[in-house]
Formats: C-alpha cells, sequence, structure tokens
C-alpha cells in the first residue's frame, strides 16, 4: 500500500481474548509495513495480559492522541486511569465498563476522522450494558452513532459473504420482522457495498427463504410467495442481481454459494452457523453501510480459554486486513469518481 492508515482497535472485554489476540497480532513487525495501529485501552491491562501469554517482546507506545502515533510501533491511548482487577474468563461489570470506554473513545475518533478505521475486539454484550450503551451488539451502536438510517452485518472472508436482514433478536420476533422493503433495503446496502468496498463490479447475490425448503410452494409457509419473491423482483427491476429464494440447508450443502459473491440470509443464524462453518478461523464480521469502516473477528470472548495462550489470532489479522483493504478501495474509488476522464485514459493506456 502507498499510504499507511491508521487503524484504531478497541481491546473488547478485559476478562476476555480480546487483548490476547491484539498482542499476538501486533507482535509481528511486518504490520508496521502496512499500518499505524493505535489501540485504546491502558498500558497496565495490556501488560497484564501479556505476562499472561509470555508476550515479552512487544512494548506500547504511550500517546494521548492519534496525530502522536508513531508509524513503526504499536501505540496506545490510555482511556481511564484508575488500576483494573482483571478476572480472566469472568463475566463481570469490570469486563464491561472498560470495553465500553475503549469503544468509546475509539469510535469518538472515528467519527472526527483521527482514525481511518475501526477494528473492535469481542464485547459480552450482557454485561457492556450501560445508560450510553442499551443495544444488541456493535452493529447497532456504530449505526447510532454514525447517524445512519440503515447498516448490514456483512461476514466476509474469501470463500464465502454473508449478510443478514434481521440481526440480534429473538427468534419469536424474526418472521414478523422481515418484510420486502427490510429485504430490499438489505439488497441495496449489499450491492452497493460489493461495488465500492470489495470492487466486484456486477455483484450477484443469492436470498434464502424463511421456511424449511424455501416453503415448499407455501406448504410449510407463504413469506417466500408474498414477502420474499416480490422483493426480489423489486430489486432485479432496479438492477440489483438478486437470486431465490433457495432452502437454505441444500444451498451450502451442495455448494452452490460459490457461485455467488454474497448470500443475503434471513436471520442470524441461518447466515452465521454455515459461514462460521465453512470460514471460522478466516472469517470477518464488517458493518456496511456506515460512512466509516469498523471490522472485527468474527467469534466471542472465549472466556474458557481467556489467559491460557490458546486462542487464535487469525481471525483478528484477517479483520485488520480487511478494514485496510476496504478504506483502501473506498479512498481511491473516491479518487476516481473526482477524476473521471483521468482514470479512463489509464484504463484506455492498459488497454
Amino acid at each position: 500500500m502507498s499510504e499507511k492508515y491508521k487503524i484504531g482497535i478497541s481491546i473488547g472485554d478485559v476478562n476476555g481474548i480480546g487483548l490476547e489476540i491484539i498482542i499476538k497480532t501486533l507482535a509481528d513487525s511486518a504490520i508496521y509495513n502496512y499500518c499505524t495501529p493505535i489501540v485504546y485501552g491502558h498500558t497496565k491491562v495490556a501488560s497484564f495480559h501479556r505476562r499472561s501469554i509470555n508476550a515479552h517482546e512487544l512494548n506500547f507506545n504511550v500517546i494521548t492522541h492519534p496525530s502522536q502515533a508513531h508509524h513503526k510501533k504499536a501505540n496506545m491511548i490510555n482511556c481511564w486511569e484508575e488500576d483494573v482487577k482483571i478476572d480472566l474468563g469472568v463475566s463481570n461489570e469490570t469486563g464491561g465498563k472498560y470495553a465500553f470506554l475503549s469503544l468509546e473513545r475509539a469510535t469518538a475518533d472515528l467519527l472526527a476522522g483521527e482514525i481511518d478505521a475501526l477494528v473492535t475486539a469481542p464485547i459480552n454484550k450482557d454485561n457492556i450494558q450501560n445508560e450510553n450503551f442499551n443495544f444488541p451488539g456493535h452493529t447497532e451502536y456504530l449505526q447510532e452513532r454514525d447517524e445512519a438510517a440503515e447498516s448490514l452485518m456483512f461476514l466476509v472472508s474469501d470463500t464465502l459473504r454473508v449478510g443478514v436482514v434481521t440481526g440480534h433478536i429473538p427468534v419469536a420476533q424474526i418472521a414478523s420482522s422481515i418484510t420486502g422493503e427490510k429485504i430490499i433495503g438489505k439488497l441495496k446496502l449489499m450491492n452497493e457495498s460489493l461495488r465500492t468496498d470489495f470492487w466486484i463490479r456486477k455483484p450477484k447475490i443469492a436470498v434464502l427463504g424463511l421456511n424449511p425448503h424455501a416453503g415448499d410452494n407455501g406448504l410449510i409457509g407463504k413469506e417466500e410467495q408474498e414477502i420474499i419473491a416480490p422483493a426480489l423482483e423489486e430489486a432485479r427491476a432496479a438492477g440489483i442481481l438478486a437470486f431465490g429464494p433457495y432452502p437454505a440447508d441444500g444451498f451450502f450443502a451442495n455448494g452452490s454459494y460459490q457461485q455467488f459473491d454474497a448470500v443475503l440470509a434471513m436471520y442470524h443464524d441461518q447466515g452465521l452457523i454455515p459461514f462460521k462453518q465453512i470460514s471460522f478461523e478466516s472469517g470477518v464480521n464488517f458493518t456496511a453501510g456506515l460512512s466509516f469502516v469498523r471490522t472485527s473477528p468474527d467469534h466471542g470472548t472465549a472466556y474458557d480459554i481467556a489467559g491460557q495462550n490458546k486462542a487464535s489470532e487469525v481471525s483478528f489479522r484477517e479483520a485488520l486486513f480487511t478494514a485496510l483493504q476496504i478504506v483502501r478501495h473506498r479512498n481511491e474509488n473516491e479518487e476516481l469518481n473526482e477524476n473521471p476522464l483521468q482514470f479512463s485514459k489509464l484504463s484506455r493506456d492498459r488497454d
């Protein structure tokens, strides 16, 4: 990359594996050839985690503002002053409190344009709840902070991309929450993200049915006939290459997903279970539709292995490089739109 971007990193739950995978990722000095990482947390908490996994070779450069970041080091902004008691593997109020302080400060810098993207380590969606965070997860919080009308939970990897119509809601509310308008809205976000963020010129999107066997022509449910199929017709009329609805089980079992650039699932587990089975270590959670770039690993806090030096940093590293790639694509796309004649000439010269 010709330009090194500043990537903010929120630490997630201090009792989980967040700091372990961050430290393991940033211990690779090759990272600094591509970006300038800025971790939002506290050096004392980071030191505790470094000792727990015997990662003594990584030292953080302490700064107070992203403009002070050293381009060849791992930078740390201390987001609080008090000492924190770490209880590895335990879900408690402390884990949620400091996960939020990290996320809040990083998001503020992201919105102010002080950092180019945000990579979030895993939070516990229960213990992070407070008067300023009353959301089912990162996605909804960041959507509100961005004042965006809509967003898309988009799980991406080299082999599969999956978005969902309904995200973190109870299963009992899924069917009533699925509307034609919502499906079309998610398809538009997915189509635009594939074009702008991933540079796929004419994306092909598969859409899953809600019911077993995609309703079997109305025998097992009519949502496919009455809601999903009409929404797909409207999307195609708007120029979106959307196909389906497909029965979810057979679609993944027979490898049909390989024929498409992305898949739109109706609900969380319908899309995320096959995604994590197919792309677990390499998978990345990307929030599409926002004015900024945010990614995260596709796993949780993993309390059961916290502090045991067992956590794999692969998904977190993928999230970091995916954020870099998307920022670069967005910036290059903006430059091309500003200079379309110059881009046209470059294209002819290449031909």
